[in-house]
């Protein structure tokens, strides 16, 4: 085979148009494209220059110029599986392309995946990307390892491929059609990825079963690099932009506290004079030199991944965490002059009705500037999807995206809904905005009318989904 042209896609659960919402509202008609399929597509630039990268996140797909594609990868989550495998099939048939699929969703699930593409690429594929695309120039693809694909009808994989240890390397941002063009948007941030690997072991976790427990990091030089680049590219865009701040989005940046120092000193002695967000879990709220270095680097906001506001939860599902243990975690931070975001999951075991008062309540009492509110989620692979799979109401990919999607212990689909719809209204009502014009400090001004109206999408969304929901608990087998 001879390998000339290659094309990344990234589909959308929603995939872009253009809007006056996409200027208010992220994950409706636009958001931030992957920093990892853009990654892979920047390694593969460097051995065959006509690559390019879509992303239906920022930009429809121009089909006529990937229909005479050699090779076509899309990378896939659970949200977005279902659109990815319509575009795997639609290419299958309009293409001579070898088709591939990967991403967590594909990797997780790479026994229904297989069926819409010719390989799945299984875990990371910065090594075996290469790998797999010199094979099928030579005619040998199932002597790569980390590769699931059909044979004779039966499913074959080549075994499973160890993790890269070298993860050094800048996504090329330029690669991605359009999104020069989307950088004055405020709703799309400026994303680096410094880490890879949790050493936690929560059951509802997809990241760690695909990274795994060992936490590996880049140099600390690249990622300052990295910072660089990003901020040089989203300033670098037709207008100004109101919103300006880096998303460091390591799952667990602080799993290795000396390299995450390194990385903060790092920050500080670059020069680098930005706003930074990252997410954490709680337990940084007790490092007061982390917590330091933090501020004088530029972080401004910390997304914990509380979860649950009940303890029991945190012991149903593995999470070493008490409430209390976390409300102190946020006053400290919070005294250090950083704010705290909430991510919250809903329709665990103990849930019951009142769910939605006491999620809203707490996040209010603890001065929680943001939040993202999800009903449980059930990623194939992970342990929660495993021993909960007889209550699910349907496998439908596109509904798995905070929506209720399976029968809660102590409460009906209908009412979860009900309550997360209730949630999210009590924290961003009309006098809370109005609350957050007057006395907030611009940043958060700025982000809490963005979040009002993207809470308002979510619920419109919610709602939608309310006459089934309502239809299967009355109906529950």
């Amino acid at each position: 085979m001879n390998i000339q042209k290659i094309r990344f896609i990234e589909p959308g659960e929603r995939p872009y148009k253009n809007t006056i919402l996409n200027h208010l509202v992220y994950d409706r008609y636009i958001r931030t494209p992957s920093v990892g399929l853009n990654t892979l597509a920047t390694i593969v630039k460097k051995k065959y220059s006509d690559t390019y990268m879509y992303s239906e996140a920022i930009s429809k797909i121009v089909k006529s110029d990937v229909l005479d594609a050699d090779v076509i990868f899309i990378g896939i989550f659970t949200f977005n599986a279902n659109r990815g495998y319509q575009i795997a099939r639609y290419f299958k048939r309009h293409t001579n392309a070898v088709v591939v699929m990967g991403g967590l969703h594909a990797t997780m699930n790479y026994k229904e995946a297989v069926h819409y593409c010719d390989y799945v690429m299984l875990g990371e594929g910065d090594e075996s990307i290469l790998e797999l695309l010199h094979a099928l120039e030579k005619g040998n693809p199932a002597d790569v390892p980390g590769l699931a694909y059909l044979e004779n009808g039966e499913v074959k994989t080549t075994g499973k491929r160890q993790p890269p240890e070298n993860i050094d390397g800048i996504a090329d941002r330029s690669l991605v059609y359009q999104f020069k063009n989307r950088v004055h948007y405020n709703t799309i941030w400026p994303q680096v990825h410094a880490s890879r690997g949790c050493p936690h072991n929560c059951d509802y976790c997809a990241l760690v079963r695909l990274y795994g427990h060992r936490v590996r990091t880049r140099s600390v030089e690249d990622v300052i690099k990295d910072i660089r680049y990003s901020l040089d590219f989203f300033n670098s865009g037709r207008l100004p932009r109101l919103l300006r701040a880096v998303w460091l989005t390591d799952d667990n940046f602080f799993a290795d506290r000396e390299w995450a120092m390194a990385v903060l000193r790092g920050i500080i002695d670059s020069g680098i004079h930005t706003r930074f967000i990252i997410q954490a879990r709680y337990e940084v709220g007790f490092d007061e030199e982390m917590l330091t270095l933090l501020k004088k680097a530029g972080f401004f906001e910390l997304a914990i991944g509380i979860e649950f506001i009940d303890d029991s939860e945190f012991e149903t599902f593995h999470k070493r965490s008490t409430v209390e243990e976390i409300r102190r975690a946020i006053k400290n931070i919070q005294n250090h002059g950083i704010s705290v975001r909430g991510l919250f999951i809903m329709g665990g075991d103990q849930d019951r009705k009142g769910i939605g008062d006491r999620l809203a309540d707490f996040v209010i009492e603890n001065g929680i500037k943001g939040v993202l509110i999800q009903s449980m989620y059930f990623v194939p692979g992970t342990p929660v999807y495993e021993k909960n799979r007889n209550r699910l109401l349907h496998e439908n990919w596109s509904k798995y995206n905070g929506c209720v999607v399976h029968y809660p212990k102590h409460i009906s689909p209908y009412q979860l809904q009900l309550e997360h719809i209730h949630a999210s209204k009590k924290i961003y009502s009309w006098k809370r905005l109005l609350r957050a014009l007057l006395f907030e400090d611009p940043i958060h001004k700025l982000l809490f009318v963005g979040e009002f109206f993207w809470h308002r999408s979510i619920c419109l969304d919610l709602k939608k989904e309310l006459p089934y929901l309502k239809a299967m608990s009355e109906n529950r087998p």
